[in-house]
């Protein structure tokens, strides 16, 4: 013997699975839109040579993820859809059930990813935009006065964040990090919030935001990475002194 091994054997895909892989090759091929309409059951039929059952199936498929919407009744069938920022956030969620994700790994990725996106958003914001996140830094301008409170400000602040991420030009950039703050506002839970709140905390990361906004205002791409940069320092060393972490959950869309 070599001593060689043989690679475990791919799990066998289902027809329906197969056909639905089928339909979005079909669909790739005529560069088809949110909106075109899919041929019906009767010429998805004969065009994939398969039963009545597999198309029914396949399409069921197709719709769970998101890429087709079905209509029933008169002048139904099934048109091409778009997977929602949502649903591809809740499934992502999903899949970091299983693997065990930490509040630590979220802000690795937030304080390599964040300063670079506030740099790229210093000088293109609308009037309208930047007065949106001046509202939202200013939303609270006293501490907290209770546990409660507290948690209230945490999500506030994190609105700011996704409302940052929505504004990004590089799609992937904004998706991931509105992806993060999704998960901190939905799943973190804090096991030492303070009462009477830590005011100090607050205070730094009030002035950060406020100073973001001001650098995003003056295209002031450096500042604006800086601000960013220290702001994320001080959010996770919040976290850390309130012992936040991940509850474990299954999202929906």
């Amino acid at each position: 013997m070599d001593g060689s091994t043989t690679p475990p054997a791919k799990p066998k895909r289902s027809r329906p699975v197969q056909v639905a892989d089928q339909i979005k090759q079909w669909v790739v091929e005529r560069d088809l839109k949110k909106g075109d309409k899919l041929p019906n059951e009767s010429a998805m039929i004969d065009l994939f040579s398969v039963s009545k059952g597999t198309v029914r199936e396949a399409l069921r498929i197709l719709e769970a993820q998101g890429l087709i919407v079905t209509k029933t009744g008169p002048g139904g069938g099934s048109i091409v859809g778009e997977v929602s920022a949502n649903r591809a956030r809740s499934l992502l969620a999903n899949y970091f059930y299983f693997q065990d994700l930490s509040v630590a790994d979220i802000y690795q990725m937030r304080r390599a990813l964040e300063p670079e996106l506030a740099a790229s958003l210093a000088g293109t914001l609308t009037e309208d935009q930047i007065a949106e996140l001046q509202e939202l830094a200013e939303r609270y301008p006293e501490p907290a006065k209770s546990a409660e409170e507290e948690k209230e400000q945490h999500i506030a602040s994190l609105v700011f964040h996704a409302r940052l991420s929505e504004f990004a030009e590089n799609k992937l950039l904004g998706f991931v990090i509105g992806f993060m703050a999704n998960i901190l506002t939905d799943m973190t839970v804090y096991r030492q919030l303070y009462d009477p709140p830590n005011v100090v905390l607050w205070s730094k990361g009030r002035e950060h935001q406020l100073a973001l906004v001001d650098a995003l205002r003056a295209g002031q791409a450096d500042e604006a990475r800086h601000i960013m940069a220290s702001h994320m320092q001080i959010a996770e060393e919040l976290m850390k002194v309130q012992e936040a972490h991940l509850l474990r959950r299954f999202m929906g869309d």
